[in-house]
């Protein structure tokens, strides 16, 4: 069964575009030296890729240059070719140009004005006063940008200023109106202040009473009435 034909239009894939071009490239060339070699026939074969990568065949006993010599003749076409005064003339032409525009930057500067006619001078009095003019036009526009941006900036800092200011205020007015806190209780300070304030305490009899059981015989001790105690036994 034979195979269907092909729609010959470009192929929309890349991959499969790039497949059958190396294929067909290959039976291409195949093709090309199988006549040339069976008929004796003289023949040259350029490619590009899309890619822009060249391939080239040219029959046995021959190159591509004389294939194209003689395509020339048969066909009466001449491919331009530049030779050596072509060169020199367009060489020529570049430094005729360029000795022109160092005249006319000599001429700007004032270095070399001694070709010039009163017309001339005042065409060129006339060009550099306009050029001034815009000179200065755009340096007076940088300095009130400058002007502006320093204004702004001042305006920052005074801000800050302020700020800084009012904190310091408010620290200072805070620690003049601070409340001295009275000092701790006594019995904060440990046993050793409770020892002193029971030993400044006195023991009245009035307000009072106690009733001690004699346990021990210095208890009976008479001397102990001279403190205020008073024993019921």
């Amino acid at each position: 069964m034979g195979r269907g034909k092909i729609e010959i239009k470009r192929i929309e894939n890349a991959t499969n575009r790039q497949v059958t071009f190396s294929k067909r490239r290959g039976g291409l060339l195949k093709k090309a030296h199988e006549l040339a070699v069976l008929c004796d026939a003289q023949l040259g074969v350029i490619i590009f890729s899309a890619s822009g990568k060249m391939f080239e065949y040219c029959s046995p006993c021959s190159s591509m240059r004389q294939i194209i010599d003689r395509y020339q003749k048969v066909s009466g076409t001449r491919i331009p070719e530049y030779d050596n005064q072509q060169v020199y003339c367009e060489i020529t032409r570049m430094k005729n140009e360029n000795d022109k525009l160092q005249a006319s930057m000599r001429t700007l500067t004032g270095e070399d004005l001694s070709t010039l006619t009163m017309n001339d001078l005042h065409q060129l009095e006339q060009q550099l006063e306009i050029s001034v003019n815009r000179v200065r036009s755009r340096k007076n526009q940088l300095l009130q940008q400058q002007m502006e941006n320093l204004r702004r900036k001042e305006h920052l800092l005074e801000d800050q200023n302020n700020h800084l200011c009012r904190i310091l205020a408010e620290h200072q007015a805070a620690l003049e109106h601070k409340v001295v806190e009275p000092p701790p209780m006594l019995d904060h300070f440990g046993p050793f202040y409770d020892d002193q304030a029971r030993n400044m305490l006195q023991l009245s009899p009035q307000l009072h009473p106690f009733r001690l059981q004699p346990t021990q015989p210095n208890l009976q001790d008479p001397g102990l009435q001279r403190h205020g105690l008073q024993l019921w036994t």
